[in-house]
């Protein structure tokens, strides 16, 4: 019979949304058995919501209950290298929002504590999940988009001094990073995730929007492996909060829809440069398989490989990949220079890109 796995979660911020878009969904997959956080009125409040009994203030106690499957992380960035070490040397899967971890350093850690623990990791990058960035990576796998040319990624979302009212938020001892870290980080990831990795940076950053210690505003220029050069805006003053992808390949243009928080839904504008393209496109994508949206693909996806004992759908090396192209950015911006990848141990934001 295939397995039902209990989950625990830490964080009933994000961890609700986990809850009731990833877990919930799939009720014949996972089961939430016990919720943690430090506030206990909104500990409370979620798990009465969701029906979810056996809750605690102490991250230590969910470790320790020999019937949880896997541990989903959900806290401040600050706190996730600890707490993913915690989980694998206590026998867990262990499901972690971004950023994975607080530099490469850590990342590699937490990558050699893998080799060696019974569970698997799973970082969250649920932006990848939806029929439109799914049609388009089909498309791209195939062969059929050609040869890179170009591309736009655009977080355009806004924030204001409210949001920054909370203990952690807007500091780089806790959030680790500002607009790149907190919001721009999904987009970046579904663009390599299309693109392919990075091979040169050249970046600005700024803090123009509130008064904050981390940045806000951000424009980079990328020059990708494969050849492909691309651009990438965000910034937290927009009046429109929009996500955007827009890629030029030989034979067909992808623009993602603008929707801030679920661009990988569909429908993309998908552009070909003739009919004969348009129809080999159409053929191709007709028989694909309907996928779940935002935390509900990336869930159903894990279980999936949980069942088989296969990796991850998302793994460290793609939150290595993504924390790699943020220090390359903020090093750029700090030593006003083009920045080589990858970013090796000797680098001088190897250990911390934080000033």
């Amino acid at each position: 019979m295939p397995k039902r796995y209990k989950v625990g979660i830490i964080g009933c911020g994000i961890g609700k949304s986990h809850m009731e878009e990833g877990y919930f969904p799939h009720v014949d997959k996972y089961e939430v058995a016990v919720l943690c956080d430090l506030d206990e009125v909104r500990l409370n409040a979620v798990a009465d919501e969701f029906g979810v009994k056996t809750r605690t203030r102490l991250s230590d106690e969910v470790m320790a209950m020999e019937d949880i499957d896997i541990i989903d992380i959900c806290t401040p960035p600050a706190t996730h290298t600890k707490l993913i070490l915690q989980a694998l040397a206590a026998g867990k899967h262990v499901v972690c929002e971004k950023p994975l971890t607080g530099s490469l350093a850590e990342v590699d850690e937490v990558r050699r504590a893998e080799q060696t623990a019974k569970g698997v990791l799973m970082p969250i990058f649920q932006y990848r999940y939806g029929e439109g960035v799914a049609q388009a990576r089909h498309i791209i796998e195939s062969g059929l988009a050609g040869k890179p040319y170009a591309g736009t990624a655009e977080t355009f979302w806004k924030r204001t001094a409210d949001y920054y009212d909370n203990p952690w938020r807007g500091r780089w001892a806790t959030e680790l990073g500002g607009v790149l870290m907190t919001h721009a980080i999904h987009l970046h990831d579904m663009l390599t995730y299309l693109m392919g990795p990075v091979e040169r940076v050249f970046a600005r950053t700024a803090t123009r929007v509130n008064a904050i210690e981390v940045e806000d505003c951000v424009s980079a220029s990328l020059l990708m492996q494969n050849g492909a050069l691309v651009s990438a805006t965000c910034t937290l003053g927009s009046q429109e909060e929009i996500s955007r992808l827009r890629l030029a390949f030989e034979n067909v243009t992808f623009e993602s829809v603008h929707s801030a928080y679920s661009p990988g839904d569909g429908p993309w504008q998908i552009i070909p440069a003739n009919e004969e393209i348009g129809l080999k496109i159409a053929e191709l994508v007709k028989e694909m398989p309907s996928i779940g949206r935002r935390f509900n693909g990336q869930m159903a996806a894990f279980y999936e490989t949980l069942e088989k004992g296969e990796r991850p759908p998302v793994t460290s090396d793609d939150a290595h990949r993504s924390l790699e192209l943020l220090t390359a950015i903020y090093h750029s911006n700090d030593t006003n220079s083009d920045v080589a990848l990858p970013i090796t141990q000797a680098h001088p934001k190897y250990k911390s890109w934080r000033p």
